[in-house]
């Protein structure tokens, strides 16, 4: 699905585009795959695919902040350490002091966000000692301090989205043909799952209604059987994007508004349609596995009028638009002579080691959906 995805958006580029894009189509539509290997490799990986809404009360979730540095500030909590070896919370739960929001913002953009890239968890006392006395907190000395983030937890697919239009359009300012290519193989993906209703919610797999599968089922099975033959994949041309963290949020929030759905009529259609022709055997990598029969899966792309395809049209217009957008926002740079440079001795390596953690077949973070 994702390889399709990305290769069909491709296809939708103007000409300006379409002169860096078309000869690299194929890498393009090969690495969409790549941030679901990274999921073998590391486990801060996973929660870039999904967002489990239903942790955060019901639709439309107006109390989860849109911006990601706004959401990490709710939902961080900074813990400090002192001379005797006591652990206390010292901000988290939005337990800040009235009128004293900015200057922890201000803090926290400044000390916390670069640790957190890093996967450093740990904080500079000094400057958590000076923040709390100019700023006025009644804490008492702290030997040490470190924090911890809660939102990775539920999944962080949103805001990840807008980390990575800001680098893929950085990418295109910079005219930097390696990250170009990287960024825009990896956004694809993403936005391919925020077009999926399981992947913003909890119940992910069924496995909280024993309909353990349907991931696999809506995801994969439906467009394995259908998506070559049946399906209409024109979808115009890509369209600017005036505001893509309001779009990002928009697409997750109609993915999530298809749960109910989703999971209704397959648990319908297991008690109407005859047992023994709801699975069948089918042979992959040379292994018998029992998946949905073709004739269970088509009553059930039936019964959902068609979401599948829609879905996956909405994916290949929303990730054309992104490109498109990023290319805009980067002020249009020219394209068509871009080289690409060999791959560093690093990158290689990184490659290598990826491949051998995906093959490794240790996925880090939630099992693995399908």
């Amino acid at each position: 699905g994702h390889k399709r995805i990305n290769r069909l958006a491709a296809l939708t580029l103007p000409p300006e585009m379409m002169a860096f894009f078309k000869p690299n189509i194929d890498w393009i539509t090969d690495h969409a795959v790549d941030p679901d290997m990274r999921r073998y490799a590391s486990k801060g990986e996973a929660p870039r695919h999904y967002i489990d809404l239903d942790n955060y009360g019901t639709a439309p979730f107006d109390n989860l902040p849109r911006l990601w540095v706004d959401a990490l500030l709710v939902y961080t909590d900074i813990w400090g350490v002192n001379a005797a070896g006591d652990t206390t919370q010292l901000f988290g739960n939005q337990a800040l002091v009235d009128g004293k929001q900015q200057a922890y913002r201000n803090y926290f953009i400044r000390q916390l966000l670069p640790r957190y890239y890093n996967g450093d968890p740990t904080l500079d006392i000094d400057s958590l000692s000076a923040f709390l006395t100019n700023s006025g907190f009644n804490i008492p000395p702290q030997k040490s301090a470190f924090f911890a983030e809660r939102l990775s937890e539920h999944g962080i697919l949103p805001w990840n989205l807008q980390r990575m239009q800001r680098n893929l359009t950085e990418a295109f300012r910079q005219r930097d043909a390696n990250r170009i290519l990287r960024y825009s193989a990896d956004i694809g993906h993403y936005v391919g799952d925020a077009h999926v209703p399981l992947h913003t919610t909890s119940n992910y797999n069924g496995q909280k209604t024993g309909q353990h599968g349907i991931h696999g089922f809506w995801e994969s099975r439906i467009p394995e059987l259908f998506a070559d033959e049946d399906y209409d994949y024109f979808v115009g041309k890509p369209e600017y994007l005036a505001n893509t963290t309001e779009f990002f949020w928009k697409t997750v929030l109609e993915s999530n508004s298809m749960v109910d759905t989703v999971l209704t009529l397959e648990r319908a259609m297991h008690l109407t349609f005859p047992p023994d022709r709801q699975t069948c055997p089918d042979m992959r990598n040379g292994i018998t596995v029992i998946v949905p029969c073709r004739d269970f899966a088509a009553a059930y792309q039936k019964a959902m009028n068609g979401m599948v395809e829609r879905r996956m049209r909405a994916s290949i217009h929303a990730v054309s638009s992104v490109w498109y957008t990023a290319w805009i926002d980067a002020g249009q740079p020219d394209l068509g002579n871009l080289n690409l440079p060999t791959p560093s001795e690093i990158e290689r390596k990184e490659a290598q080691e990826l491949q051998k953690a995906f093959e490794a077949g240790k996925i880090q973070g939630r099992p693995e959906e399908h």
